[in-house]
């Protein structure tokens, strides 16, 4: 038997999105987290490409949060040959329940128009995969208690500890013949709205840390009054305030900060509309499971009282006609799709507009080109004149940025041989790279999209 382990870095190297990590030690294979690529149109084909490793062998899957780009690729795994358990903590598995059977809803749609306007090669045009696959990967699902190991083998065992960013989300420990290896998942910030602060690891022989924002450090403001103000400003000019917002986490802490606003008498009674059934499913993760966030439920029924949930899509049709200022917090987070597009294709070219960008944006995203000041942004094949104004509000965002990360690692108890920074574009990964060593005078190591690194164990 080898004394070697080995790590394919299936995702997640080179960029923030398709995160996936095949541990394969003592006849064991392991992969933590599934997701699927976004962005960028070459990520995005990578996701119709079968993973260069046999799928067959893999005896679990491991989640560490139930965001698209950490679960997204589940039902593809089925499709190759996976049989096994899918592994995460309850809210994280309710969370993956929710998002993939709305990724799979939205790529049988999307194939049904490819098919009417024949622009696929394939007749019928393909779903990257179907609620059918959906619900058969749900049924793999097995939730695991926060904090508790769980012995897999006689050489290997496990456990999920609390992270913030997201209800559910933890980074995972698996222990390997007595050597640590750590995956940070992405990490929460302190001082959430929402969440705990995130734990930290204690003891890592083999560190794998999210590198998102490693090159910098989210602005220091006050968030409601940065709110309050904009909001005041869109009432002044009669115009609408557009929120693109992640349906996890996200949009449940709009909705927070919403509501505290106008309870503070900072803002009027202006009509707050929420469109996003997503986002509708996940306050009832909230909602069911109380222990996971800080929010007492008498607050989180008056916040979810004080918003009006858009139910269909005449609904959004009618909230665009109506005259009165108002705000429109909508899917998706980057403006990739969703109820969102099309608020801004009727709304993006009026000046009385405000489009407020709340999260990570990443490359080839519309998010992103707004956020960079697009002049113009195509929206189901025509392009329209950006004259709305465009914000950036970065306190918002749910990743620990480059302060909070070193920070994270500051309980570690020893020097780990090897640090892998993943889920970060180069530029992040680079300069995280630096400030490791200023820092701790570790050496960390920035993988390139399927490596595969043998580690001695």
């Amino acid at each position: 038997m080898s004394n070697y382990a080995k790590v394919h870095f299936l995702g997640a190297a080179g960029t923030v999105t398709g995160s996936k990590f095949l541990i394969e030690a003592f006849d064991k294979n392991i992969l933590v987290d599934c997701g699927m690529f976004q962005g960028l149109k070459e990520l995005r084909q990578l996701n119709w490409a079968r993973l260069p490793v046999d799928v067959k062998n893999i005896d679990v899957v491991l989640l560490t949060h139930g965001h698209l780009d950490h679960v997204g690729y589940l039902p593809k795994l089925i499709q190759q040959g996976y049989s096994g358990k899918i592994i995460g903590t309850a809210p994280t598995l309710a969370i993956a329940e929710i998002i993939l059977k709305d990724s799979a809803k939205i790529h049988e749609e999307e194939a049904e128009k490819a098919t009417k306007e024949h622009c696929s090669q394939h007749n019928p045009a393909l779903p990257f995969y179907t609620v059918r696959d959906a619900e058969k990967t749900i049924k793999l699902f097995e939730s695991a208690n926060e904090n508790e190991w769980i012995q897999f083998s006689d050489e290997i065992s496990y456990r999920f500890q609390y992270n913030g960013h997201i209800i559910g989300a933890t980074f995972i420990e698996l222990d390997i013949n007595k050597r640590r290896f750590v995956f940070s998942g992405d990490i929460g910030r302190n001082n959430d709205f929402l969440l705990n602060n995130p734990k930290k690891p204690e003891w890592a022989d083999h560190l794998f840390i999210e590198s998102t924002y490693g090159y910098k450090l989210h602005p220091q403001e006050n968030i409601e009054d940065v709110l309050a103000d904009i909001i005041t400003k869109v009432i002044h000019e009669k115009g609408n305030l557009i929120i693109p917002s992640f349906a996890v986490e996200r949009l449940q802490t709009l909705i927070y900060l919403l509501w505290k606003l106008y309870k503070k008498n900072k803002i009027p009674a202006i009509p707050i509309f929420i469109d996003s059934p997503m986002g509708n499913n996940v306050l009832e993760v909230f909602r069911n499971y109380p222990n996971w966030h800080k929010l007492p439920m008498e607050e989180y029924n008056a916040m979810c009282n004080h918003v009006t949930i858009i139910e269909s899509y005449k609904e959004t049709w009618e909230t665009i006609d109506d005259p009165r200022s108002k705000i429109v917090i909508a899917g998706s987070g980057m403006v990739t799709g969703g109820r969102v597009l099309t608020y801004l294709q009727q709304l993006i070219d009026e000046p009385s507009t405000t489009v407020v960008l709340v999260g990570y944006q990443s490359e080839g995203t519309r998010g992103r080109q707004l956020q960079e000041g697009a002049h113009e942004i195509k929206f189901f094949g025509k392009y329209y004149p950006v004259r709305a104004q465009i914000k950036n509000i970065e306190s918002l965002s749910a990743h620990a940025d480059q302060s909070e990360l070193i920070d994270w690692m500051s309980e570690i108890k020893n020097i780990p041989e090897n640090v892998f920074l993943i889920h970060g574009e180069a530029t992040a990964c680079d300069a995280f790279r630096v400030k490791i060593k200023d820092a701790y005078k570790w050496d960390a190591k920035i993988p390139k999209l399927y490596d595969v690194v043998e580690i001695m164990i």
